[in-house]
């Protein structure tokens, strides 16, 4: 399946009207919201296939539209803000955000992340069995990790923090929600943790650990996976 329907929701008609000519352009049906009440409404009988929700609304704090959005669809939400505090990205990414992207933006960087959601997407509704990153190969059936043909020794939770990560390849995933799935809920707050993990999944996966290619950090939020195919 791939993205079609995008619904813009943005109260700045500058950034509509970018939106509109760039994805139109990129072969995409573009509807526009302006406020949260109409990109609900627009939301729950328009059918889109991916959301850019902007999270300074005039009427609604977009965090607000976003949770009641998860209350009736799953399709991918991309925020798009000018709030750069962390605690912005990381809250509405652990309410169900797929990813975000600040403001000021290339066209480029929201093009990748909605093709990221619609591999997602897609992943969704098939069983993954085999992930390809250039040399690195992720036999999901076997836990099997092999680079350049040679096996990747890896412990049980390395191989699992590795698998969550590359099942969400290309999209950031929180600290938070990381440590929830690889370690369990009590231990979502161990972010320092996580970072002696990814250091050593890093020496183990990556091709110089020192400048990362395929773990890549997002400060203070969490770690983004390379795009499938991509050559580390």
């Amino acid at each position: 399946m791939s993205l079609s329907r995008i619904l813009v929701v943005d109260d700045e008609p500058q950034i509509q009207q970018m939106l509109r000519v760039a994805l139109t352009a990129a072969g995409y049906e573009v509807v526009a919201a302006m406020t949260g009440a109409e990109a609900l409404r627009i939301a729950a009988t328009a059918a889109p296939d991916a959301i850019v929700l902007d999270l300074g609304l005039p009427d609604r704090d977009g965090k607000d539209v976003l949770q009641d959005l998860r209350a009736f669809t799953k399709v991918p939400v991309i925020i798009l803000s000018a709030r750069d505090r962390e605690a912005e990205k990381i809250a509405a990414l652990d309410m169900g955000a797929d990813d975000y992207v600040e403001k000021p933006f290339s066209i480029g960087e929201l093009m990748a992340r909605l093709r990221a959601a619609a591999r997602h997407v897609n992943a969704g509704k098939q069983e993954l069995s085999r992930l390809e990153f250039g040399e690195l190969v992720i036999d999901l059936d076997r836990r099997l990790v092999t680079r350049g043909g040679d096996e990747v020794h890896l412990t049980p939770k390395e191989y699992d923090l590795l698998a969550n990560l590359a099942t969400h390849a290309g999209r950031v995933v929180t600290h938070k929600q990381i440590l929830a799935a690889v370690w369990g809920p009590a231990h979502h707050d161990d972010t320092q943790y996580l970072r002696v993990f990814i250091g050593q999944l890093r020496a183990k996966i990556e091709a110089d650990p020192s400048a990362p290619a395929l773990i890549r950090t997002e400060p203070g939020v969490g770690y983004r996976f390379a795009e499938p195919g991509q050559r580390a």
